[in-house]
């Protein structure tokens, strides 16, 4: 979906769901946990956001994240269950918003034009302005800029 297609979307499903959660991990814990390990903990922290607690939850892809309930697989979730296409427009748009706010309090990267990706235009900007605390240090291309400094 589109950006302006998920967030005319976003209001619809916050309105219908029965309850909804967004949970975050921050570039501190992803950097001591790892990229896994630390979408497992924000996983956790949507759920513990829920004002109903779930007896089980879908999860998108085929590893069984360690979650305070009961967890089933789905491979290709997105395209195959309501719930788990609805989560992942609520994280995508969630996601837009932090990086528009940290277009703003680190101009000159472009994130909110491409989110977070590895997009020409970012890697253009940290050749130019080096990397900054929303950075992973121990992502690929920082890591091999951090190493050419």
């Amino acid at each position: 979906l589109t950006e302006k297609r998920r967030a005319a979307l976003e209001p619809e499903i916050k309105a219908r769901a029965v309850a909804w959660g967004v949970g975050f991990a921050s570039v501190e814990e992803i950097e001591e946990l790892n990229i896994l390990h630390a979408t497992g903990l924000a996983m956790c922290r949507a759920i513990e956001a829920l004002w109903v607690q779930p007896i089980a939850a879908l999860v998108d892809g085929n590893y069984r994240f360690k979650l305070p309930c009961e967890i089933q697989t789905v491979v290709g979730g997105d395209g195959l269950s309501l719930s788990i296409a609805a989560a992942s427009i609520l994280a995508k748009t969630a996601r837009d918003r932090l990086m528009i706010e940290l277009d703003a309090e680190y101009p000159g990267y472009g994130f909110a034009g491409h989110k977070g990706y590895n997009a020409p235009v970012h890697q253009a900007a940290l050749k130019t302005l080096g990397p900054c605390p929303a950075h992973r240090r121990s992502w690929g291309p920082i890591k091999a800029l951090l190493e050419e400094a």
